[in-house]
């Protein structure tokens, strides 16, 4: 059989958007996806329907992250909805966020894992205290990239001055933060501004599109490709009479940082005990080598005791082992950690 050539995969960038309640980011998500042709139509039916059901006067695009009764109920995002979107360069998983501040803890789940965040500003609000929480989330989470998108700019006649004020206002406060790239778009999620097309009311901007942007972030120097730590998450025991596969052992987990390939020695901590990896593949196969954040399967030479939580990492590379460590802590119950407490 002859195996025909695929071409590469595009990158993948997680993208997690953040801010305040009504700020705009369910609309701002929805419009995004609808104007790159990332909803089917009867998702749209359905968002239509729903809108004139509501008494709506013009098409609810937030409706279309907004997913759970209690959401469209009320207006409000609860919980984090996953979304999707490519181009040809790049795909795409959009998270929405909640803004209000009792799903705070929320937020925190969807920003653990994303490449950049999204925040949304209403440039008639500015930088509220909820936008400031969850930029500081995003921060002590080590996101990297941030674009902020003052949005609502329909609503202050396009003005150049009142963009200035909530990027000056964000540029202060974002000065003792951790987040390295920040880059501000004038946004109106409404009817589209900036967001795919670039806008026609506001020619004082020169920047990109926000897709654009999102579309040419590099993120490749975000991660470590040096100190492999391959955390076992499952070790793999087929049950068959399979001769083949009898004596079948497998540890599948994901790369969080490092390279991996065939034929390289590794030791599995805490033991301390050391092998040569016999191949790496994943759900399409094997693979010559695998690096952050694939998720793969290695196989060893010998057979050795492994169990879940176990790391494999290079021998003349490995991370510290104690029972002290350091770290930051964030708190999201309004009682005061104490020692002892749970």
């Amino acid at each position: 059989m002859v195996r025909v050539p695929q071409e590469p995969a595009p990158d993948l960038l997680r993208i997690a958007t953040i801010g305040s309640v009504d700020d705009g980011k369910s609309t701002l998500i929805g419009r995004l996806l609808v104007e790159s042709g990332s909803i089917y139509r009867d998702q749209l039916a359905s968002v239509e329907r729903t809108s004139q059901l509501r008494g709506d006067e013009y098409l609810d695009i937030a409706l279309i992250t907004d997913g759970l009764r209690a959401e469209r109920e009320q207006s409000i995002t609860i919980d984090v909805a996953y979304r999707f979107l490519s181009t040809p360069r790049r795909r795409f998983i959009l998270l929405d966020c909640p803004g209000h501040v009792q799903y705070t803890r929320n937020m925190v789940t969807g920003a653990s894992k994303a490449d950049v965040v999204l925040i949304v500003l209403d440039v008639r609000r500015g930088v509220l205290e909820q936008s400031r929480r969850h930029a500081t989330i995003a921060s002590l989470l080590r996101v990297p990239h941030a674009v902020v998108c003052v949005n609502k700019m329909d609503l202050v006649d396009w003005s150049e001055d009142a963009f200035d004020v909530v990027r000056a206002q964000f540029e202060d406060y974002a000065a003792r933060l951790s987040i390295v790239d920040t880059v501000f778009i004038p946004t109106s999620a409404l009817v589209g501004d900036n967001l795919t097309r670039r806008s026609e009311h506001m020619q004082w901007y020169e920047g990109p599109t926000l897709l654009y942007h999102l579309d040419h972030v590099y993120h490749g120097a975000d991660r470590n490709l040096i100190d492999l730590r391959f955390p076992v998450q499952l070790v793999i025991r087929p049950h068959s009479s399979d001769p083949l596969l009898h004596d079948y052992r497998a540890y599948a987990g994901q790369v969080v940082s490092g390279v991996v390939r065939p034929g390289e020695p590794v030791v599995i901590l805490p033991a301390g005990i050391e092998s040569t990896i016999e191949s790496v593949s994943s759900f399409d196969g094997p693979l010559t080598e695998a690096y952050p954040p694939m998720s793969v399967r290695l196989t060893l030479m010998e057979d050795l005791d492994i169990a879940r939580g176990d790391v494999i990492c290079r021998p003349g590379n490995r991370p510290q082992v104690g029972q002290d460590l350091e770290a930051v802590v964030c708190s999201l119950t309004p009682a005061p950690l104490r020692p002892g407490n749970a």
